[in-house]
């Protein structure tokens, strides 16, 4: 637990992402199993313990605490398993600290009933560094800048694969992940995933550059305001994942339900709607309702009649990665398309459709009927070159996406001010930033602007809470936090700024949404605002 305790204090202080990946890295490649699977569980949210809760800290340190001092210290310090690792009375014999195994296996056992007596045991086995750790481990609370895809890749350098293939194998296993240990460290076979449900890695778009498309070489599809999703199904069960690879089944349990057969499909989950349309001799695919609508589903742990009837989930697929066992990823995407096409009288039509290719000999015609599009469904257009291969990632020359107006930029939060008046209260001025490079190969997040506009209530109260429940740092009024939650933001124009270390100055930046299906890892990069420079 010593070491466990030491990566977390040297997380928490270490702020470049290639520190980070190191300390990771370094861990992971030198900590015997089982400890390093458990803790990379714990790093990246792949435990529970339903006994320990936050109350159940406070009720502990109210047992060996002064109250007062207790609420006192807890508003100073801002995080409750830190104010309570170095307020809990420290032992009067040595501490013989657990192993990670042993920590999780006894927080395992702990019951309501039997939390309160055996939970100061092991906290009194533990330094004010171990208990910090323990018990971040026990809440799940980590909030020290670690994200799953930043743990995926800290593996992939610890054993010297690649992040593809970690992605490939990560989801059919359990904590503390023995098998893909034994696959990566000592050259085990690949851990099986016949008849498991299993996330493949998205394959993903680069934005257009308009001087090397020729639309000879390309197919032009919309671009649907919806969130990415890859239906999996594998012996008996079927599995909905979300972009990032989380699996969100039970949130749409009708799509989920709804493929019969074997395969792995990539497409756009939308939710039923009238068709805005646009121009009468537009034609537009319709049938999707607003970005919105779909908002009304995402986060639910539980859907009611209710919801499923207001807001009816389909699929507009993309694409088609495995079909009836056969991998289809290495054909071209014009034989993929014909597959895909192949596959739709086999589906059901109330819960799938097919995206439209958009029929376009030039890019000038192309945006032509780009700008003239009016559906709320739509937030711009896809070209996908004709023989590329799904390839997970973002490869150069492949894919391109192409927003429409008003400009549209994803970005990370990196920073929440408390706002004035009646949003005193609550951190509501918020500083985003992008990517200066390729995340994965050690880019560092560029603040690019500043909004407090453009989100309602509900989603001020949502980011208020994220802002207190992710902090890293404070300086004075202003909070730092983890740069796990990105933002899409509207602006009318970007110019070169030497005053700002990105070098860029957004005009009339303001929140367009909340991208909670999005990781971080995919927000947009510098050189993508720079490219929107038009004077």
């Amino acid at each position: 637990m010593e070491h466990f305790a030491a990566l977390l204090d040297a997380l928490v202080y270490t702020r470049s992402r290639n520190a980070k990946l190191k300390l990771l890295a370094d861990y992971l490649r030198e900590t015997p199993d089982p400890d390093r699977g458990w803790a990379l569980a714990a790093l990246t949210d792949g435990l529970d313990f339903p006994a320990v809760k936050s109350s159940t800290i406070r009720n502990l340190l109210s047992e060996r605490v002064d109250p007062v001092l207790y609420a006192l210290s807890r508003d100073f310090v801002g995080d409750s398993a830190e104010t309570a690792s170095l307020l809990w009375p420290e032992p009067e014999t040595a501490p013989d600290p657990p192993t990670v195994t042993e920590a999780v296996d006894a927080l395992a056992h702990m019951t309501r009933a039997s939390v309160m007596s055996e939970l100061p045991k092991l906290l009194d086995r533990l330094d004010s560094d171990g208990r910090y750790a323990l018990l971040k481990m026990a809440t799940g609370a980590m909030r020290i800048g670690i994200s799953s895809r930043l743990a995926k890749t800290a593996f992939a350098q610890a054993f010297g694969v690649t992040v593809e293939e970690v992605e490939e194998h990560w989801h059919g296993q359990t904590p503390p992940y023995q098998p893909l240990f034994g696959w990566a460290a000592h050259g085990e076979e690949a851990p099986s995933s016949e008849g498991i449900p299993l996330f493949r890695p998205f394959m993903l778009a680069h934005p257009l550059d308009e001087t090397i498309v020729d639309m000879a070489d390309y197919a032009a599809e919309w671009k649907w305001d919806g969130i990415r999703v890859q239906l999996v199904r594998a012996g008996d069960e079927t599995r909905v994942y979300s972009r990032s690879g989380d699996d969100i089944s039970g949130t749409f349990p009708e799509v989920a339900a709804s493929l019969p057969f074997p395969a792995v499909l990539d497409g756009e989950l939308l939710v039923r709607g009238s068709h805005q349309g646009g121009p009468e001799n537009d034609k537009t695919q319709g049938g999707a309702a607003s970005f919105n609508a779909l908002q009304q589903r995402l986060g639910r742990k539980v859907v009611s009649k209710k919801m499923l009837a207001d807001y009816p989930a389909f699929v507009r697929l993309y694409d088609a990665l495995i079909v009836d066992g056969e991998d289809l990823r290495e054909l071209p995407w014009e034989q993929r398309r014909q597959r895909l096409e192949a596959l739709m009288p086999r589906l059901d039509p109330g819960d799938f459709d097919l995206s439209q290719v958009i029929e376009a000999k030039t890019l000038d015609d192309l945006a032509k009927i780009r700008e003239r599009t009016r559906d709320d469904a739509i937030e711009g257009v896809m070209l996908k070159r004709r023989d590329s291969p799904y390839i997970a990632g973002r490869r150069t020359g492949l894919w391109y996406k192409w927003k429409r107006d008003p400009l549209l930029v994803d970005c990370v939060i990196m920073y929440a001010q408390r706002g004035n008046g009646r949003r005193s209260s609550f951190y509501s001025d918020y500083t985003f930033g992008c990517w200066d490079g390729d995340p994965d190969q050690g880019a560092e997040l560029l603040p690019v602007g500043k909004a407090y506009s453009g989100i309602t209530d509900e989603e001020l109260k949502f980011l208020d809470k994220y802002v207190r429940q992710h902090t890293l740092n404070r300086f004075g009024p202003v909070r730092e936090t983890e740069r796990t939650l990105v933002l899409e933001i509207a602006f009318d124009s970007i110019h070169a700024s030497k005053r700002h270390k990105s070098g860029v100055a957004m005009r009339f930046p303001r929140i367009n949404r909340i991208r909670t299906d999005k990781p971080a890892h995919e927000a947009d990069r510098i050189e993508t605002l720079k490219g929107l420079i038009r004077d």
